[in-house]
C-alpha cells in the first residue's frame, strides 16, 4: 500500500448533462464533465464559459452609488479640484491605483496617489495620511482596494472638508463608513450581477463608467490585480483575466515589458501562471519591504529607460524578499514545533519581534502548507505594544467569521474567509490564540486537518488524447473556483518507473498496458520510487498536458500524488548491506520478523531496534499482529507452515523479503535414493567405515561433499540402519524396512531444500502469487465477517 499525501475528493457530474454538452458543443466527454463540475448546467452557460472572450461586461452603472461617484469625480475634474487616490500596497492595490491614476490623468484631472507605508502606517486609511491630504489641498479622496472597514477615518475626512469615495471589495462589517459613495459589489442592497470582483475590478468598473466606454488599454493591468488577489476566476473576473492576458501578450507598456523580461517570461506564451508566479510577486515585493510607490511608477512608466531602472530595482527587492521569507519561515516552523505543536493547536498563532511585517502573510501560507492548520503570523512592536499579523486558513474554517468573534481583541482587522490581516495588543495574542483554538475545536474534526485535493473526475488512459487536452485549454484562465483540472487515473498498470534529475529527486513513469500508455512526470516525487513495487497497480492524480519533443506531440500527466490500494512486495533477496537498505524502509508501522536468534548475532545492530519481532514457533506466528504493517522477513523461516501462520489472515501493507540464512541448502547436494543405495551397498561390501579417517577420500571418490557423507550417515543412524561409535559406521543386521522420510534429518533437509526453492529461488511473480494467496484469504475473511455482522 501507499497512502496519498492528501484526501482525494472526486466530483461527480450528471452524465445526462455531460452527454448533452458533448453532443451540442462538439467537445469530448472529459471536457464536458469539467464544465458540469464547475456548476454549469445549460448549453448556453457552457458556451459562454468556453468562449469567455466573446462575452460582454456588465453595465458599471448597475453598481450602487456609481452615478454619485461619477458625477462628483467629473465635477472635480471640471473645476480643477485636487484628487488623491488612496491605495493599498499589494498587487491588487497597486493595480487599482494604476487603473484610477491612468483614467483620471486621461480625463485631465489634477490627481496624485498615496499608498500608506506598511511598516509605519499599517493597512488601510489612517488619520495621519488623511490630515496630510487635507493640508496639501486635497478636496476629493478616493480609496481603491481598501476603506470598507475604516469607520473613524471616514468621519475624519468629513471633518477635514474632503469628499470621500470608497471603492473596495473586502468583506464589509456590520457598520459601514459614512462616505459620499461606496462602490462595493458585496453590499447587501447592491444589485450588481457579479459580487466577487477584486479591488482592481471595482476600480476598472469605475473607470468604465467615467470614460463612458470600456477601457481596453487597462485590461492588462486589471488582469494582474485580479489574478494576484486570488479572487474566484469565473464571471466578470474571468472575462477580465482572459481579455487582460490577451492584451499582455501584445503589451507595449515599457514598465510591463521590463518586468516581463526580468521575470524570464515569454511574452507570446504568457498566461495566468506567468502573472501569479512571475509578475505579481515582484509587484508585491516593493510594498512588502518598503514603499509600494515604485510599483505604481513602473506600471505607469512611459519611458523605457526609467522603466528598466524601476524593474531592476523591484527585481532586486523581490530577491531580498525571498531570502527574508526563507529565514522567517524557518524560525516560524521552529516556533510551532517547539512551543505550539500542531497536535495541540487547531489554529497556529506565532509571533516575534523583528519579523518583517511585509512578508508574514507569505510565511503564514507556508505554515499552512507545512502543518495544514489555519495560521496567523505576527510581527511584534514592543515600543508600541502592538502585534501586526497576517492570517491564512484551510477549508472549513472561515477566518473573517471567526476573527469577527474576537472583535474585542482586534481593534483593526479585515479580510476574507481564507485570508485576513489584523493589529492587536501584544498582551492579547495569547487570548486570541486560546479563543481561536476553542472555535476550531468546535468547528473542525480530525479529518479536516488532512489536506484536501479536489478532483474534477476520473479518466481512463485511452480517454487522454491531444484533442481532449487542447479542449481543456478553453477553460483557461485558471484560478480560484476555476482551478486547473486535476484528474484521477485509477489502478493503472505500471510499465516503467525511474528517478530522474540531477539529484534524482523527480519521478518518471509510464502507465498503461495493451498498447495504451501515458507518460507521467512527478517533480519532487523521486522519493516515492522506493515505495512502489514492480507489479503494483497505482492510482495517480495530476494535470494533463501535451509534451512536445523533436516535433512529436503526445499526452502526459504532471503527477501531484500517488496511491496504491493493495499490499506490495519488495524483493531484497540476495542484497548485502542490510543495515543500509533496512534504514530506508519507513519506520512507521515497521515490524522486522526474525525466525532465528542466530540472525541477531550476525546483525548485532538489530538488538537496538524496537521493531524486532521474534517468531520461534507456530504459536508466535499465529499471535503476531501485522495488520497495516511494513513487514520485513529478514531471515529464512524454519518451515513453510510457520511462515504461513505468520502471514495467514493478516493484512500487511507491505512485505519486504530478504530471507537471510547462514547455510544454503539449495546449492548443497540433496542426496537422491541412488546416493543412499550406493552408500548402503558400500558398507555391506566393505564393512565398517571410519568416517573420521576416510570420509574425505570417499567423498572425493564419489564427487560428493564431506557434508553429504555425514548427512547420509546421520539418516542411516536415525533409521537404525547403522551404529556410529567415535566415527566408525557399522551396518546393523536385519534392519527393519523404513522410508528415508522417517528420518528427522532427511525430512528437515528436504523441507529446507523445498523452502529455499520456493522462497529464495522463485521468481518475483511466483513469490508474489504465493504471498497474495495468503493476503487475499485475510481480505475474504474480513469481507465475510463484515457481511455477517
Amino acid at each position: 500500500m501507499l497512502n496519498s499525501k492528501t484526501r482525494w475528493i472526486v466530483q461527480t457530474a450528471d452524465e445526462q448533462i455531460v452527454q448533452a454538452f458533448a453532443t451540442e458543443l462538439q467537445i469530448t466527454p472529459l471536457v464536458a464533465r469539467l464544465l458540469v463540475n464547475r456548476g454549469i448546467h445549460t448549453v448556453q452557460d457552457a458556451q459562454s464559459f468556453l468562449y469567455i472572450s466573446e462575452q460582454s461586461f456588465h453595465d458599471p452603472f448597475l453598481m450602487k452609488d456609481m452615478d454619485k461617484a461619477v458625477t462628483r469625480i467629473r465635477q472635480a475634474i471640471e473645476t480643477g479640484e485636487k484628487i488623491r487616490i488612496f491605495g493599498d500596497y499589494d498587487a491588487d492595490g497597486v493595480s487599482s491605483t494604476t487603473v484610477m491614476m491612468t483614467t483620471l490623468a486621461q480625463m485631465g484631472a489634477n490627481v496624485d496617489f498615496y499608498i500608506p507605508n506598511r511598516f509605519s502606517e499599517g493597512y488601510g486609511p489612517n488619520e495621519t495620511a488623511f490630515r496630510l491630504a487635507a493640508d496639501t489641498g486635497v478636496q476629493l479622496l478616493i480609496t481603491v482596494d481598501t476603506g470598507i472597514s475604516a469607520i473613524n477615518e471616514a468621519k475624519l475626512a468629513d471633518e477635514l472638508g474632503m469628499d470621500y469615495i470608497i471603492t473596495d471589495h473586502h468583506e464589509p462589517g456590520p457598520e459601514l463608513p459614512e462616505a459620499l459613495a461606496i462602490i462595493h459589489p458585496k453590499l447587501e442592497d447592491n444589485t450588481y450581477p457579479f459580487k466577487d470582483l477584486a479591488g482592481v475590478g471595482v476600480a476598472f468598473k469605475l473607470a468604465h463608467a467615467l470614460l463612458g466606454k470600456l477601457p481596453e488599454d487597462l485590461l492588462e493591468i486589471a488582469a494582474i490585480g485580479t489574478i494576484a488577489d486570488l479572487v474566484p476566476l469565473y464571471g466578470e473576473n474571468r472575462l477580465i483575466a482572459a481579455r487582460g492576458i490577451e492584451r499582455l501578450r501584445q503589451t507595449s507598456r515599457p514598465g510591463l515589458l521590463s518586468l516581463i523580461q526580468k521575470a524570464g517570461i515569454q511574452k507570446d506564451t504568457l498566461n495566468e501562471e506567468s502573472i501569479g508566479f512571475g509578475l505579481a510577486p515582484r509587484i508585491n515585493a516593493a510594498g512588502r519591504l518598503g514603499a509600494a510607490d515604485p510599483a505604481v511608477d513602473l506600471l505607469m512608466a512611459e519611458d523605457a529607460v526609467i522603466a528598466e531602472e524601476l524593474a531592476s530595482e523591484i527585481d532586486l527587492i523581490n530577491k531580498e524578499r525571498q531570502a527574508i521569507v526563507a529565514e522567517i519561515t524557518e524560525e516560524a516552523i521552529r516556533e510551532v514545533e517547539e512551543n505550539f505543536p500542531p497536535d495541540e493547536n487547531g489554529v497556529l498563532v506565532v509571533g516575534k519581534e523583528g519579523w518583517n511585517s511585509g512578508i508574514i502573510g507569505i510565511v503564514a501560507s507556508k505554515l499552512v502548507d507545512r502543518f495544514y492548520r489555519p495560521a496567523i503570523v505576527l510581527s511584534f512592536d514592543p515600543e508600541k505594544g502592538l502585534a501586526k499579523g497576517s492570517a491564512r486558513s484551510i477549508e472549513g474554517f472561515d477566518l473573517f467569521k471567526n476573527l469577527s468573534e474576537c472583535r474585542d481583541l482586534l481593534p483593526h482587522f479585515g479580510g476574507h474567509p481564507m485570508a485576513a490581516g489584523m493589529t492587536l495588543k501584544i498582551e492579547d495574542v495569547g487570548h486570541l490564540r486560546t479563543r481561536l483554538n476553542s472555535l476550531a475545536n468546535e468547528q473542525l474534526s480530525e479529518e479536516d486537518f488532512t489536506p484536501v485535493t479536489r478532483l474534477d473526475g476520473v479518466t481512463d488512459i485511452e480517454d487522454v488524447t491531444i484533442q481532449s487536452i487542447e479542449e481543456m485549454g478553453l477553460l483557461a484562465p485558471f484560478g480560484m473556483n476555476n482551478p486547473k483540472p486535476k484528474l484521477l487515473i485509477q489502478s493503472a498498470a505500471l510499465s516503467e518507473i525511474r528517478k530522474i534529475g540531477a539529484n534524482q529527486n523527480h519521478l518518471k513513469l509510464q502507465l498503461g498496458e495493451d498498447g495504451k500508455f501515458l507518460d507521467g512526470v512527478g517533480f519532487g516525487l523521486g522519493y516515492l520510487f522506493s515505495h512502489i513495487s514492480p507489479l503494483s497497480r497505482i492510482s495517480v492524480i495530476g494535470e494533463l498536458a501535451v509534451n512536445e519533443w523533436n516535433n512529436n506531440r503526445k499526452p502526459q500527466i504532471f503527477l501531484h500524488d500517488i496511491s496504491i490500494e493493495n499490499w506490495q512486495l519488495f524483493d531484497f533477496r540476495g542484497m548485502n548491506r542490510v543495515e543500509k537498505w533496512l534504514a530506508d524502509i519507513p519506520q512507521e508501522n515497521r515490524q522486522v520478523i526474525i525466525f532465528s536468534d542466530e540472525t541477531l548475532k550476525q546483525f548485532p545492530f538489530l538488538r537496538e531496534n524496537e521493531n524486532i519481532v521474534r517468531v520461534n514457533k507456530e504459536e508466535d506466528a499465529r499471535n503476531v499482529n501485522l495488520s497495516g504493517s511494513h513487514v520485513i522477513l529478514l531471515d529464512m523461516p524454519p518451515s513453510k507452515k510457520i511462515l504461513e501462520h505468520t502471514l495467514k489472515h493478516k493484512r500487511p501493507s507491505r512485505i519486504y523479503v530478504h530471507f537471510y540464512q547462514q547455510q544454503d541448502h539449495f546449492f548443497s547436494t540433496m542426496p537422491t535414493r541412488e546416493h543412499f543405495k550406493w552408500f548402503y551397498a558400500y558398507l555391506a561390501k566393505k564393512g565398517p567405515l571410519d568416517v573420521n579417517k576416510y570420509g574425505d577420500q570417499l567423498a572425493k571418490y564419489r564427487g560428493w561433499s564431506r557434508d553429504t557423507v555425514e548427512f547420509i550417515s546421520q539418516v542411516f543412524f536415525e533409521l537404525d540402519f547403522v551404529t556410529i561409535e567415535n566415527g566408525l559406521i557399522t551396518l546393523n543386521k536385519n534392519p527393519n524396512k523404513r522410508d528415508l522420510s522417517d528420518a528427522p534429518s532427511y525430512k528437515k533437509k528436504k523441507e529446507q531444500f523445498e523452502l529455499e526453492r520456493e522462497l529464495l529461488y522463485s521468481s518475483y511473480q511466483q513469490l508474489f502469487d504465493w504471498f497474495d494467496t495468503l493476503v487475499q484469504e485475510a481480505e475474504c475473511l474480513e469481507e465475510e465477517t463484515t457481511q455477517w455482522i
